[in-house]
């Protein structure tokens, strides 16, 4: 039995329907409050980035990127810090970009609360590094005259907390920034 170029491109439509529905691959991130990221991260400042700089691993597999940041409030952690470098994984060399989903987009100029951590990255001893990906990056900006912190993590779906909580601090207003400091450094036992 012969089929016909009709039944040939349906069969071809749905193989395609049905497999652009399966997600290629996918970040998975239950949701931290102020309270879980205090806790979890050894630092935690406010401050610009200044640069970036991203390349490759030791073994040429990944690529990394080192972001460079002067802290205006140390919240947790040496708060004599100057100049605080970390690590992300991600970023471009060359023609070759790795972008990790739901990692902090960071650019030089922005301000942003930080929350980082010492962990092993992809080959490297223990770096600091934004380990809760986007909801350890908070964006600052001014509304209404008042500095306000966004959760980077607010374009990502987050699975609910123990308490059934899927936004993420501050939910799509923000944070005032001077409360959320307040927050963090009654949560890190600083007052």
């Amino acid at each position: 039995m012969r089929s016909s170029p009709h039944v040939a491109r349906l069969v071809l439509a749905l193989v395609l329907a049905v497999s652009a529905a399966i997600p290629a691959g996918a970040t998975t991130l239950t949701r931290l409050g102020l309270e879980g990221l205090t806790a979890a991260n050894e630092m935690i400042l406010y401050g610009r980035v200044l640069d970036i700089h991203s390349y490759w691993n030791a073994d040429h597999s990944f690529v990394m990127t080192d972001v460079r940041v002067r802290p205006t409030r140390v919240l947790k952690g040496d708060r004599a810090a100057g100049e605080v470098t970390f690590t992300v994984l991600g970023g471009t060399v060359g023609d070759i970009t790795t972008l990790i989903i739901a990692g902090p987009e960071l650019t030089p100029g922005s301000d942003y609360v930080l929350f980082l951590n010492r962990e092993a990255l992809r080959g490297n001893d223990r770096v600091l590094t934004v380990r809760d990906l986007s909801q350890g990056a908070f964006e600052v900006a001014s509304v209404g005259g008042t500095p306000r912190a966004f959760s980077q993590a607010l374009s990502h779906a987050l699975v609910p907390d123990a308490a059934g909580l899927a936004d993420p601090p501050g939910g799509s207003s923000g944070l005032a920034l001077d409360d959320m400091f307040q927050q963090v450094r009654q949560l890190a036992g600083d007052r």
